[in-house]
């Protein structure tokens, strides 16, 4: 756990400050430091305020926010839905029910991808039985030119 300063007024309000380099923060999280800046530049991250030395200071919040922003991206959310997440959360909303949409929406995405990647493999797996185990003379058409200009919807 990254240390740094905790402001502490009472049971409503406490506040955490984390004075550390983005290097150290996107090792935590598992990002590259790339990647927290693309996330501030496109909003996904507030901008840190910077210490007199010119560190980002982050507050846990920051911290959870990133690795939210990656469980929901290894989940295989895309920016624009853990942008729409994040705009539900910061008003303080569960956000929950949209997740549920969005989830749902990915889980079909999936289906779908499974289906191709099906009839892929067996395409695949046709023209591996078809083709020789070994080199055709070079007075007749290749066999595997063959196949793969008909799957590019050519004739030959």
């Amino acid at each position: 756990m990254l240390k740094g300063l905790t402001l502490d007024h009472g049971p409503w309000f406490t506040l955490t400050f984390v004075e550390t380099t983005i290097s150290r923060i996107a090792s935590e999280v598992g990002v590259r430091p790339d990647t927290i800046r693309y996330y501030e530049r496109v909003g996904l991250l507030p901008v840190p305020d910077r210490s007199p030395n010119g560190y980002r200071s982050y507050k846990e919040a920051d911290i959870e926010r990133l690795r939210f922003i990656r469980g929901a991206q290894r989940l295989g959310l895309q920016l624009r839905d853990i942008r729409e997440l994040l705009i539900i959360r910061d008003k303080g909303v569960c956000p929950c029910g949209h997740t549920g949409t969005l989830v749902n929406k990915r889980l079909a995405e999936l289906d779908a991808q499974i289906a191709n990647l099906k009839k892929l493999r067996g395409e695949m797996a046709r023209l591996s039985e078809t083709l020789p185990s070994e080199a055709v003379g070079n007075d007749q058409p290749w066999p595997c030119d063959v196949q793969f200009i008909r799957a590019g919807g050519g004739e030959n």
